[in-house]
């Protein structure tokens, strides 16, 4: 993270502008948040009940999290025609969204030439347009690649004139429903619009931390009513980034940056689920994506390493960084930790990270580098909670 330098006139250390911030910055002050800088935007990192509980509390009941700092993007096609504009982001990502139903979303990755992540991202087919979701650290980069290579065919809109918050957690349905009824006939990765509390809504059934929940896209100058209405609720806390990480690490969630990256392919992160078989070697649209001739062979064939769960030993955390070995003296090292940090759900600690092929059985015993010593360490099915999505 860059941090800003008193009397730098607001400039970062780097040279560049200062910290932007989200239509939510006053509404998470006012409830008490300390603030960091995250992929350029000043975020919340906890409130006041703190990293554990805020993690726990959205396990038990709803969390309220200001996720604004990430990019949306619609797309249409200059044509007129929804489905060209479906297969124009076919050209960037591995996923079928020609057969993506009107009102349904999909999580998708953009490659490059190598096979590499570019991006992990949600594509909504909004009806006479796709609604797209992609990570604040890569908003300017995807939405300058998407310009570059479907351009000519669609026109693109990054909105910086909407919020986008996510309320997760087994009671979320139940606070959500006070302001929309029709929400519970939604279904896990059913979009709709919706007007909440007089603002024109785009809500999805989906989130990032393994429990059912929603993100809810809002004009920007109705963002902080919309929210206080909903913190009114019982129910409902407000949810950091720092609980957002554990919650999502618990659930096998990849961060970009950390446990994918353009050094990484949607095989050896495990993501082969996000590919349709339509997409796959025999299928009607085989291929056709950045980096197609690498992931399709290893679709085939397996690739050289995996992302996989990993349990530590004792209470130790295991954080990103930590090397992995087959030994105690860590000799033999096959691969590398991730993501890592205590899961309050599970009690312990939990990571994930890449191992070579013959050392990614679940149940392989495994030793990771931490401050000198190599702790033992156990190949983990991921989720490391079960996940609650209404399917």
């Amino acid at each position: 993270m860059q941090q800003g330098r008193p009397g730098t006139g607001g400039r970062l250390l780097d040279g560049t502008s200062e910290l932007k911030k989200t239509p939510l910055h006053a509404l998470n002050l006012s409830l008490g948040a300390r603030m960091v800088p995250f992929a350029g935007y000043e975020m919340p990192v906890q409130y006041t009940a703190g990293v554990m509980k805020e993690h726990l509390h959205t396990r038990a009941a709803a969390g309220l999290f200001d996720v604004s700092h990430m990019g949306q993007v619609t797309v249409r096609a200059r044509s007129g025609v929804n489905a060209d504009a479906a297969r124009a982001l076919e050209t960037l990502v591995p996923v079928d969204i020609v057969g993506l139903g009107e009102g349904r979303q999909r999580y998708a990755l953009f490659t490059n030439d190598e096979g590499g992540i570019l991006d992990d991202l949600m594509i909504a087919n909004r009806g006479d347009h796709f609604y797209v979701v992609v990570n604040a650290g890569c908003k300017d980069a995807d939405f300058a690649h998407m310009q570059a290579k479907i351009g000519e065919t669609c026109e693109l809109t990054l909105h910086d004139d909407r919020a986008l918050i996510a309320l997760q957690g087994p009671h979320a349905q139940a606070v959500l429903a006070e302001l929309w009824a029709d929400v519970s006939s939604m279904r896990f990765m059913d979009v709709r619009a919706c007007d909440l509390h007089d603002a024109d809504c785009i809500v999805s059934r989906s989130g990032y931390t393994g429990e059912d929940g929603f993100e809810i896209s809002i004009p920007a100058a109705l963002a902080e009513t919309v929210c206080r209405r909903l913190l009114d609720h019982p129910d409902v806390l407000p949810i950091g980034l720092g609980a957002r990480d554990s919650l999502r690490l618990e659930a096998g969630l990849c961060l970009y940056g950390n446990d994918i990256d353009t050094g990484t392919t949607p095989v050896e992160a495990g993501l082969e689920w996000a590919i349709q078989k339509v997409r796959r070697k025999g299928g009607e649209r085989e291929g056709g994506f950045p980096g197609a001739s690498v992931i399709l062979d290893q679709l085939e064939n397996g690739a050289d390493r995996r992302r996989v769960g990993l349990k530590p030993e004792g209470r130790a955390p295991v954080r990103a960084g930590a090397v992995l070995a087959t030994d105690p003296e860590g000799e033999d090292v096959v691969g590398t930790v991730t993501s890592g940090g205590f899961g309050p759900n599970v009690d312990g600690p939990v990571a994930m990270g890449y191992v070579t092929r013959p050392s990614a059985a679940v149940g392989t015993p495994l030793y990771a580098g931490v401050r000198g010593k190599f702790l033992p360490v156990t190949v983990s099915a991921m989720p490391f909670v079960k996940n609650t999505f209404k399917r």
